[in-house]
């Protein structure tokens, strides 16, 4: 699982209790450090390792961004001084954690010494006045689940706007002409969100296939090597060759121009250049961590990364077709594409043969596992971006070709009327974990309106809530 480093600067005011605010500070590390949560402390800023002066502001901010945190966690240990986190939480710009640990009952005289629940209050207000969107753990005791698993969430929260904010992504050729619903606004993408492409075009690849066909024969012997013990073969040794080169030489792109995605053509002009379809090395790639999707989708291409980033990159998402509805099942449809899945997403050994609907080999065959899901989709138009999520599980269905899974939904005709009515098209992103919570929470973060397919938003807000 992928570590996040966050900034911890718990803070206090000066008319509560300064050694009960320097006890629950102290108490608030114990803890972080039992979950092996990584973060970067202020106990060296001033003695009491506490924030609540401006004077110390600019230092913490430096070291903050010193070390690259993700993400702001400001631990109320009593009060707490609002303005002072509401400033440095604006100039940092990352994701930002409140919390405050539940009050005791006040003492036989009458004495409350934090206050931490109503310091909590105003720190809110002062950071909607400094248009900064926050994340906040309700008020709770350290040793509560919800702390733990609030705390959990918030790092993957952290992680899918670092992902999203630092997104290049290799284009390999333009989209097809008939796939008018992939074209993206380029320009949008990079004013709106930091989101660059790097385009190249089709000879690019070509050339830097054949240069890796001239000069790396051990690294191609690896991957044929990993394709047989891990796939059923069923073409040709030198198609399987290609598979390898292809492969290879989009990592070598992708690192050449620092891309953490790909989008690539994928058909046709492609097929007749290098005689494969390059789906079975985007399943490779996508099972080392970079997704490669088809049909120059930029947006699918993000969604996948987003996805990923929600689960801490502990599970790899399927870039899929909304294909056609279950046979048997109102509510069930099929997710399907010609074979680019990667493997750790299939419940069977896969096969690399022939697609569907194409003459060229080269696409993975598998029955993806089955269980709850997430699916959820990036895409805008007209200036407009959100984010389309919800639940889904894995059912069964009739065998079909290429990679695919039959899923159900509550409600598959509003899910439908969602999908034509748009922005969405009809690719998506699953992955077998219930990421639909961090997403939404992420989208506040990313200038993104969350979108459910089902009526569950109250539920996701419960759930965040701690209930």
């Amino acid at each position: 699982m992928k570590k996040i480093r966050i900034g911890f600067a718990p803070t206090r005011r000066s008319i509560f209790s300064a050694p009960d605010a320097i006890k629950y500070a102290d108490l608030t590390r114990k803890r972080l450090r039992e979950l092996n949560v990584e973060f970067v402390d202020i106990t060296d800023i001033n003695e009491e390792g506490l924030f609540y002066d401006e004077a110390d502001r600019e230092k913490i901010e430096e070291k903050f961004r010193k070390e690259n945190v993700k993400g702001v966690f400001f631990p109320h240990t009593n009060f707490g001084t609002e303005y002072v986190c509401a400033r440095l939480a604006r100039d940092l710009n990352v994701p930002v954690l409140l919390w405050g640990p539940r009050d005791e009952r006040p003492d036989e005289n009458g004495i409350r010494l934090r206050d931490s629940q109503c310091g909590l209050f105003a720190t809110g207000k002062v950071l909607r006045r400094f248009q900064v969107p926050f994340t906040y753990m309700n008020n709770c005791r350290l040793e509560d689940p919800e702390f733990e698993r609030g705390l959990m969430d918030f790092l993957a929260v952290c992680n899918v706007v670092d992902v999203f904010r630092h997104t290049r992504i290799l284009q390999i050729a333009p989209r097809p002409f008939d796939f008018w619903s992939t074209m993206c606004n380029e320009g949008e993408l990079l004013e709106k969100f930091n989101i660059q492409l790097s385009p190249i075009p089709m000879p690019e690849l070509t050339a830097q296939m054949k240069e890796v066909k001239d000069k790396e024969p051990d690294e191609i012997k690896q991957v044929l090597d990993y394709c047989r013990s891990h796939y059923c073969i069923k073409v040709r040794p030198k198609e399987l060759e290609q598979v390898a080169i292809l492969k290879i030489a989009m990592r070598k792109l992708a690192d050449k121009y620092g891309c953490n995605a790909a989008a690539i053509q994928c058909w046709n002009a492609l097929q007749d250049e290098i005689g494969i379809m390059p789906c079975a090395a985007n399943s490779l790639l996508d099972e080392e961590g970079l997704p490669v999707v088809c049909e120059t989708d930029i947006h699918g291409a993000i969604t996948q990364l987003i996805v990923e980033a929600a689960s801490m990159n502990e599970k790899r998402g399927f870039f899929a077709d909304w294909t056609v509805r279950h046979p048997d099942n109102d509510n069930g449809e099929l997710l399907q594409h010609c074979g680019l899945w990667p493997i750790s997403v299939a419940q069977e050994k896969p096969t690399i043969g022939y697609p569907l609907a194409f003459d060229h080999p080269g696409a993975v065959e598998a029955k993806a596992k089955l269980g709850d899901m997430t699916i959820a989709r990036f895409d805008g138009d007209n200036g407009e971006y959100s984010l389309l999520l919800g639940n889904a599980k894995g059912i069964e269905g009739p065998y079909t070709k290429g990679t695919y899974v039959w899923i159900e939904v509550e409600n598959l005709k509003r899910l439908e009327a969602k999908l034509v009515e748009g922005p969405y098209i009809h690719h998506c992103v699953g992955i077998h974990k219930d990421v639909v919570p961090v997403l939404y929470e992420s989208c506040k973060y990313l200038g993104v309106t969350p979108d459910f397919y089902d009526p569950i938003e109250e539920n996701v807000k419960a759930y965040l809530r701690g209930e």
